[in-house]
């Protein structure tokens, strides 16, 4: 990794940890708030774990432009966990073919950038 990158990487990894140090539920209620910064906590760890031995530059990119956004989400809504997306349904094709796999295709590629690693634990 390029000595820019991690920095930047390693900025972002203890950005997260002073949010959780200072995140209040939107509910106001302790226990929330404890569990959420648990999770933040435990996300970025999880994930920041699993992604350290990417080496490609445009994957790391990928990967930092996501925990933006998740940041960015987080506080604005207060709320830390991924916010839902609501696709429409498949509609009415055939359950094979080269119709049903070019809407899968559309369907992953239309996906948010805040949403990639969450499908990928869960």
């Amino acid at each position: 990794m390029m000595p820019v990158a991690r920095q930047e990487v390693l900025g972002l990894y203890r950005k997260i940890f002073r949010i959780a140090r200072k995140w209040q539920s939107a509910s106001g209620q302790m226990e929330e708030t404890v569990k959420e910064r648990q999770y933040i906590v435990n996300e970025a760890k999880t994930l920041f774990q699993k992604n350290k031995i990417l080496t490609d530059p445009e994957l790391i990119k990928q990967c930092m432009e996501e925990c933006k956004a998740r940041i960015e989400i987080g506080l604005h809504y207060h709320i830390p966990y991924p916010r839902p997306i609501h696709l429409p349904p498949m509609g009415l094709t055939q359950q094979q073919g080269r119709t049903f796999r070019h809407q899968e295709k559309l369907r992953k590629l239309s996906k948010p950038v805040y949403l990639k690693s969450h499908d990928e634990i869960s």
